[in-house]
C-alpha cells in the first residue's frame, strides 16, 4: 500500500469515527491533546496538506475516540 493511500485511508477513518461519536474536529482535538490545525492536516481534503502520522499521533487519537488502535486503523 503507498504512503498516501494510508494517509487518506486514516483521514477518512477518522472522519467516519468522529461522525460515529457525534465529535467536532475541535472535541477530538482536546480528547486527544493534539492541536485543532494537526487534526485538520490528518484529516485532509487536501493532498498538498495531509500529513502522516507517527505512532505516538495514533495512540492519542485511539485515546481521543476512546478505542483500541486497531480499532481506529480497521481501514
Amino acid at each position: 500500500m503507498a504512503k498516501a493511500d494510508i494517509r487518506i485511508k486514516l483521514g477518512k477513518r477518522m472522519r467516519q469515527l468522529r461522525a460515529e461519536q457525534g465529535l467536532t474536529q475541535q472535541e477530538l482535538a482536546k480528547r486527544s491533546g493534539l492541536s485543532l490545525p494537526y487534526i485538520q492536516m490528518l484529516e485532509g481534503i487536501e493532498p498538498k496538506r495531509r500529513r502522516s502520522a507517527t505512532i505516538v499521533t495514533l495512540e492519542k487519537l485511539s485515546d481521543g475516540f476512546g478505542v483500541s488502535l486497531s480499532k481506529l486503523l480497521d481501514f
